[in-house]
């Protein structure tokens, strides 16, 4: 099934209407929200090792040497600092590839979507790193705690996904990809951060060598060379020229994944490997192997394949790994005490939790007020503050800054107290600020919009029946919900009833995470649009409802006079991928979560959908 009857608010709570986002941009928000209960379970396991009669190993462990050495060149590192400088430059690898790729070919490829959030991130570090050194100047601290204030302009993308999750409104799909956003402006100025003031002092040679690596990293990008090999080899000598060179991994990390080229797959390259899979498997030799693999490789770009690779290894491992690290601190012997009276803590804390929410929550609703943007489909401005206070989870980078910023023990034990406070500080700021925006705003599910939005409009959508009937019926489908297939019987004994007054519109929320095959059946449904056999099309798919894999759409397409040739290549580049994610949003920012949802004169139907009940309804907007 879709979710519940139309109207029905027992939909689970959870369901997100993932149909508006591209497949690589789902993988990764749900990979990172997923990684979120691996980072808290290593959290606590660090924070109940550091505070157990074993604590003593915890710090042996980490402590312990591991050496590189070629001739008379060696890199010797603690186990703590290899995963640092190590392992967290190959996460931030990953950070900066999704960015390269959102950018070229993703959501943000649209700038006029930018705007509001990146104003909002902006906000959402200045503010914090003010507090905390207002903060820090007024209470007279120690000389060298303003160093501290890079530790609160950063957001945890997997903590404030993972706490988005638990404590956010129903389906924040657009809530979550605009908060994603944020995080990534976070992410690079936190790295920028980390590489400009928190470097030792630089070897020009090494950060020559680390330049060229980079430039020869772009080059293999612009010449659109796909061998993962060649990437590798690159990568690992940038690695070490940085470490050399004096500055902190991680930033190389981030411009190395800014530079991996993304495009979409090209048809050319799609159809050869079609061409050379076909020939091995007519003649299963090894050279045809090779080639069949290698085609393959070349049609997909090495954006895309290394995230496919890597980004797993970095959120379910790295990532907990290094909060298994870092986050270890002994409260012990008035360790807790201290800290909290300690200006750090609080500045931390101040920073995270206030400067977060305010900065944030500033910066967006003042963008929106001052007209440059507008928030996404379906967020309101309550959910707006309630996002800007969960990015107050800081922890990963927050926790990796707190190691640069301090050489003091006790300094980064009492930073560290603060950026763990700030996290459960933060969580809980913003389930207040999601509830009170439900109680007195009504963004929640209780209080989901009635009207539809966009209202019909006769030039986009599809319609059925005289464009100007005084009656409108707008449906929100999914071709592989059995609901939906049923509601056709209805839909029809409607307009025999009320004939040329009735304007009956269909528009698509394919249900993704539970209806696999429904995106790419609207797709079929878009382009029979352009080929003028789109109703034709949207009676057969519902006639056959359980076989909808890709050559089913394209035999029931030439059944009715569709080009199916052109169905396929519309169906292989996803051409009208963008026109079905616009009804999905449409559908969340008109309260649709379930299928069918229908709307009665722009206004949402609640209950149940029979011809009777709906019948009534229509003629109650027509008397209105």
């Amino acid at each position: 099934m879709t979710a519940t009857a139309p109207g029905d608010q027992t939909t689970p709570k959870r369901r997100q209407l993932l149909a508006q986002l591209g497949a690589p941009l789902r993988h990764f928000i749900s990979t990172e929200a997923g990684s979120a209960g691996l980072l808290l379970a290593a959290t606590v396991v660090a924070l109940v090792w550091a505070n157990s009669p074993l604590s003593d190993s915890y710090e042996s462990l980490w402590h312990t040497r591991l050496s590189i050495s070629l001739g008379d060149w060696t890199i010797d590192m603690d186990l703590r600092h290899w995963l640092d400088e190590g392992l967290m430059a190959l996460f931030f690898f990953v950070i900066g590839m999704e960015v390269r790729r959102e950018w070229s070919i993703g959501e943000l490829k649209d700038r006029t979507r930018v705007t509001v959030p990146v104003i909002a991130g902006i906000g959402g570090m200045v503010l914090p790193a003010l507090i905390y050194l207002a903060l820090i100047h007024f209470s007279g601290a120690v000389s060298g705690s303003a160093h501290g204030w890079g530790i609160v302009i950063a957001t945890d993308t997997a903590f404030m996904l993972g706490a988005l999750a638990i404590v956010g409104p129903a389906c924040p799909t657009q809530l979550r990809v605009f908060l994603l956003t944020l995080s990534i402006v976070d992410d690079i100025a936190a790295i920028s951060v980390i590489g400009i003031v928190y470097s030792e002092s630089l070897d020009v040679v090494a950060l020559l060598v680390a330049l060229a690596c980079l430039a020869g990293i772009g080059l293999l990008g612009s010449t659109r060379i796909w061998r993962g090999s060649a990437y590798c080899a690159l990568g690992a000598g940038l690695w070490i020229a940085t470490v050399v060179s004096g500055l902190h991994p991680t930033l190389a990390g981030m411009a190395a994944g800014l530079l991996i080229t993304a495009y979409t797959p090209r048809r050319e390259q799609v159809e050869q490997a079609a061409s050379q899979a076909r020939a091995f498997r007519q003649s299963p030799l090894p050279q045809l192997a090779r080639d069949t693999k290698l085609s393959i490789e070349r049609s997909v770009s090495p954006n895309e394949r290394l995230q496919t690779l890597l980004h797993p290894w970095t959120s379910y491992a790295i990532v907990p790994l290094f909060a298994l690290a870092n986050a270890g601190v002994d409260m012990r012997a008035g360790a807790l005490g201290d800290a909290l009276s300690s200006p750090i803590t609080w500045g931390v804390v101040a920073g995270l939790v206030l400067g977060k929410t305010l900065g944030i929550a500033t910066g967006a609703l003042g963008a929106v007020r001052m007209r440059l943007g507008t928030l996404p489909q379906g967020v309101g401005e309550g959910q707006v503050v309630g996002g800007a206070a969960l990015s107050g989870i800081g922890f990963t980078v927050s926790l990796l800054i707190v190691g640069l910023a301090f050489s003091d023990a006790q300094q980064q034990e009492e930073a560290r107290i603060g950026v763990l406070l700030a996290a459960v500080l933060a969580v809980g700021a913003g389930w207040l600020a999601f509830k009170l925006a439900a109680l007195l705003r009504g963004e929640v599910s209780a209080g989901l919009p009635r009207e539809l939005s966009p209202p019909v409009d006769a030039a986009r959508d599809h319609v059925r029946g005289p464009l100007d009937a005084p009656l409108t019926l707008v449906e929100y489908a999914d071709f592989e919900c059995p609901f939906c297939g049923r509601a056709t019987g209805m839909v029809r004994e409607l307009r025999r009833r009320f004939g040329d007054d009735l304007r009956y519109v269909l528009r698509h929320l394919p249900l993704i995470d539970v209806h696999p095959h429904a995106e790419l059946a609207a797709q079929a449904m878009e382009e029979a649009a352009v080929q003028g056999r789109f109703w034709e099309l949207h009676d057969k798919l519902f006639d056959h409802q359980d076989e909808l894999e890709f050559e089913d759409l394209l035999g029931y397409a030439g059944k009715i006079g569709i080009d199916v040739e052109e169905l396929a290549r519309a169906l292989q580049d996803g051409r009208h991928l963008a026109r079905v994610r616009k009804d999905v949003a449409s559908a969340e920012a008109s309260g649709a979560r379930g299928t069918p949802t229908f709307f009665v004169g722009g206004q949402r139907h609640v209950g149940p959908y029979d011809a009777e009940t709906l019948a009534r309804e229509l003629e109650e907007s027509r008397r209105r």
